[in-house]
């Protein structure tokens, strides 16, 4: 009957009941995502993030096996963001990210330890605090699963369009970025099955740059690849309405939201 009633309806009015059911489902998050201490902590010092790189280039990273045929070498001195185990690809690099961004609470709860250790500003999602403890570069974010958005203020609610990716982009466009340049965001999963469920790694992971980035026994969530191109819409649009471009130079990527560039022609 449900269904029934969602074709009936105008296209509009579901929309607005969506967004309504998910604004009092979110009611219950804003007492402690904003008047938490680690919070209110991390509010104020993000203040000092706001345009920090205005008219500068960044480069985010996917985690995607594409990482493995770009030459990561070249990203030495430029701005860059790692997210989820991109820790893994450092020693190969030779140099760490300059920032870090994880927002997904298998990851973070399985990851705590090695997150904690890192020596690079972090961006967590708040509703994963409890596996962390506070540090002088450490920002908890409010993100939530509901309520698509795309924020130019990230101290404020973002929303995480079923990827790390998206939130990345979000933060990019707060410190001001001009230019964003996506990377390993190959947008292509060998392992499939219902968005969102979670399961358990078998073996080595076929969808990443490292067999060990999810590998037997961690748990994670399939994609969401519709949702994530909802998130990228979002995004493109709101860099261009004010001048601003993000690009896509993943090597064989298959997302095809941002214009795509030659990974090789970037560099001077």
């Amino acid at each position: 009957m449900r269904q029934a009633i969602k074709q009936n309806l105008p296209e509009s009015v579901v929309n607005y009941a969506r967004e309504t059911v998910d604004f009092f489902g979110r009611l219950g998050e804003l007492p402690a995502a904003n008047f938490h201490p680690w919070r209110r902590d991390s509010i104020q010092r993000l203040a000092a993030l706001k345009d920090i790189h205005k008219g500068q280039r960044c480069f985010i990273m996917g985690n995607g096996p594409s990482l493995k045929k770009t030459d990561l070498g070249k990203l030495k001195g430029e701005i860059t963001f790692g997210m989820n185990r991109v820790y893994l690809a450092f020693e190969e690099m030779g140099f760490p990210t300059t920032y870090y961004v994880s927002i997904n609470n298998l990851v973070v709860e399985q990851c705590a330890a090695d997150i904690q250790k890192l020596k690079i500003p972090r961006f967590i999602a708040w509703h994963a605090h409890q596996w962390l403890q506070p540090d002088n570069d450490l920002y908890f974010l409010y993100s939530t699963y509901t309520g698509p958005k795309f924020a130019t203020d990230i101290r404020r609610r973002l929303w995480e369009g079923a990827t790390v990716t998206t939130v990345a982009l979000q933060i990019a466009y707060y410190m001001g970025f001009s230019e964003v340049v996506l990377i390993g965001v190959d947008h292509n999963f060998v392992t499939q099955g219902k968005p969102n469920t979670t399961v358990v790694s078998q073996g080595d992971d076929p969808n990443h740059f490292s067999p060990n980035y999810f590998g037997k026994g961690f748990r994670w969530q399939l994609p969401d690849l519709e949702t994530s191109e909802r998130g990228y819409a979002l995004a493109r649009q709101t860099f261009e309405a004010d001048g601003r471009r993000v690009v896509d130079a993943t090597i064989d990527g298959k997302l095809r939201i941002f214009p795509r560039v030659d990974y090789n022609t970037l560099f001077g």
